[in-house]
C-alpha cells in the first residue's frame, strides 16, 4: 500500500508539469564552479502575482564560449577510445534535469527536449548548465571536434527544470518524474537540493522504473559539507570532483555519501550559441561522465539491472582512501569489460532423473545345484580324458609285448 501511494504521488507529480504554482519553495542550485555561500544561494524564489512576473522577460544571455579546443585531458584519462571500440552507447535512453539545451549545437542535434517550469524560454538554456552537462553525457562525434561526450550514440532527452543556476524542488522532482515516464534508462541531476518529500518520491519512482539515477555530490562552499539530495539517496550514484591528478579537488563536497569520482576541474563541454568551454570546474560535470559510463555499461550488459550497474560501477572504480573519494575514479573500461563473480556464477547441473525400478534387470539367484553337478561333469570329464590318454599309451606297449609283463635289467 505505501508503495502504491508513493507511485501514484509521483505520477501527479509528473501529470502537473504545466505551468502553475509550485508545490514547495525549497531552492535548488546547479553544481557550477563555487560561488556564494550556500545560504545566500538557497534563497527561495521571489513571490508575487503570477502575471506580473509573467510580464517580465527573462533574460537568455548565457555567458561566452569558445570554437577552439584542444582535445580534453578527461577524455584521455578516462581511455574513452579504447571503450568506444565495444560500444558507443546505442540503444540507451539518458535523461539530464537541468537548465534546458541548446539544440542547434552540432554535436547536442536530435536531442529530445522538454520543459517544466512554464518558462517564456521554452527549452532553451539560458545558463548553459544543461547544454554542458549534456555535451559531456552524450554529445555526439564530429571529425571538426576533438570533443565528444562519454556515451556518443546514447538517445538523448533534455528535461528543462530551472531557467537560472537556482530553480524550485517542486519543479526537480517533477521533471525526474517526466524523464522516468519518458523511458530514460540512465537520469543525470546535477543539482544541489536539500531533503523533501517531493524529491524523495520522485528518485524512488524513477528508480521503481529501472532508472539509474547519478547526481552530483555537490561543492563545499565556506567549508560547508552539508549532505546534497538527491545524491545521499539510496541507490543513488553520488559523484565527486577530481582534478587531472586524480585526486578530489578541495571544492568536492565531503558531507555526502560519494560513489566515484570523474573529472570537474578544467572540464571541456558544449555551450550555447555553437561553442564550447574549457574551464568548467564542479561535481556537476563530473556527474555526466559517470552517467555516460553507465550508459555504455547498459548498452554492452543490456541483462544487467539498474541496481547491478550501480554496483559495477563502484567494484570497476580505480580504487581511493578518504572522505569524499567512494570508491575511486570511474573506470570505463572496467566497468563495461570486467568480469565480476556475482555474475558469472556457474550453475551445477541438475540432479539425475531415478531410473524406474525395471530399468535394470536383476541379476537372478545362484543355483547351487547346478553349479555342482556341472563341475562333478567337468570334473568326470576330465578324468575320462585323462584315462583315454593313458590307454593310448599302454594298449600298444602291451601288444607288442603280447601282454607279457617286462623283464627287469640288471642296472649293475
Amino acid at each position: 500500500m505505501v508503495i502504491g501511494r508513493t507511485l501514484a504521488a509521483v505520477s501527479l507529480l509528473a501529470a502537473a508539469a504545466a505551468p502553475g504554482p509550485s508545490v514547495a519553495r525549497a531552492a535548488t542550485a546547479t553544481m557550477a564552479p563555487p560561488g556564494p555561500p550556500a545560504a545566500a544561494r538557497a534563497v527561495p524564489l521571489p513571490e508575487g502575482p503570477p502575471a506580473a512576473r509573467a510580464a517580465e522577460p527573462t533574460q537568455c544571455t548565457p555567458k561566452p564560449g569558445t570554437r577552439s579546443i584542444a582535445e580534453p585531458w578527461a577524455q584521455r584519462r578516462l581511455s574513452l577510445r579504447d571503450v568506444w571500440r565495444l560500444t558507443k552507447g546505442a540503444g540507451v535512453t539518458v535523461a539530464v534535469v537541468d537548465s534546458g539545451l541548446d539544440i542547434t549545437h552540432p554535436q547536442l542535434k536530435g536531442a529530445a527536449v522538454y520543459d517544466v517550469t512554464g518558462s517564456d524560454t521554452g527549452t532553451r538554456d539560458c545558463d548553459g548548465h544543461g547544454t554542458a552537462v549534456a555535451g559531456i553525457l552524450a554529445g555526439r562525434q564530429r571529425k571538426e571536434s576533438p570533443f565528444s561526450g562519454v556515451a556518443p550514440q546514447a538517445r538523448l532527452i533534455s528535461v528543462k527544470h530551472t531557467v537560472t543556476s537556482k530553480g524550485d524542488v517542486g519543479n526537480l522532482a517533477r521533471a525526474i518524474a517526466r524523464a522516468a515516464d519518458l523511458g530514460a534508462d540512465v537520469i543525470n541531476v546535477s543539482v544541489r537540493a536539500s531533503d523533501h518529500p517531493d524529491l524523495r518520491t520522485a528518485v524512488t519512482y524513477a528508480q521503481a522504473k529501472g532508472a539509474v539515477i547519478v547526481a552530483a555530490a555537490g561543492n563545499s562552499e565556506d567549508n560547508d559539507s552539508t549532505p546534497a539530495y538527491p545524491a545521499t539517496y539510496t541507490g543513488v550514484l553520488s559523484v565527486g570532483a577530481a582534478g587531472p591528478d586524480g585526486r578530489r579537488t578541495d571544492f568536492s563536497n565531503t558531507g555526502s555519501p560519494v560513489s566515484v569520482l570523474a573529472p570537474g576541474e578544467g572540464v571541456t563541454s558544449t555551450w550555447p550559441w555553437v561553442t564550447y568551454r574549457e574551464d568548467l570546474r564542479g561535481t556537476s560535470f563530473a556527474a555526466p561522465y559517470v552517467a555516460g559510463v553507465v550508459a555504455l555499461v547498459r548498452a554492452y550488459h543490456p541483462e544487467l539491472s539498474a541496481e547491478a550497474t550501480v554496483r559495477r560501477i563502484t567494484l570497476t572504480a580505480d580504487g581511493g582512501t578518504g572522505a569524499g573519494v567512494g570508491a575511486g575514479m570511474v573506470n570505463p573500461l572496467l566497468a563495461v569489460t570486467a568480469v565480476l563473480p556475482s555474475e558469472a556464477v556457474a550453475l551445477a547441473p541438475p540432479p539425475p532423473v531415478p531410473l524406474p525400478p525395471d530399468a535394470i534387470r536383476r541379476a537372478p539367484a545362484k543355483d547351487v545345484r547346478s553349479m555342482s553337478i556341472a563341475g562333478w561333469v567337468a570334473l568326470g570329464s576330465f578324468a575320462a580324458a585323462g584315462a583315454v590318454v593313458v590307454a593310448g599309451i599302454a594298449i600298444p606297449a602291451g601288444r607288442r609285448r603280447r601282454w607279457r609283463a617286462g623283464a627287469l635289467e640288471n642296472g649293475a
